[in-house]
């Protein structure tokens, strides 16, 4: 049985290794096409901390209320 599977490994290795997709990255080497300014920055870094914190923070808030049995 091992001989089997060895040889089926040998045979199907070269197969699966030819069909591979070379992955390359998408980088850019020029600057933005405009500048984002310190508000915008600091309202889409707001935005995405109130995404992620206020969800966590509900819970938290609510926690003894999860814990009641009803």
């Amino acid at each position: 049985m091992p001989l089997l599977l060895r040889t089926i490994a040998r045979r199907a290795a070269p197969v699966l290794r030819g069909h591979t997709v070379a992955q390359r990255a998408n980088v850019s080497g020029k600057p933005a096409k405009t500048v984002v300014g310190p508000m915008e920055t600091v309202f889409g870094i707001a935005m995405f901390s109130m995404a992620i914190l206020a969800p966590s923070g509900w819970i938290l808030a609510h926690l003894e209320d999860y814990k009641k049995k009803e």
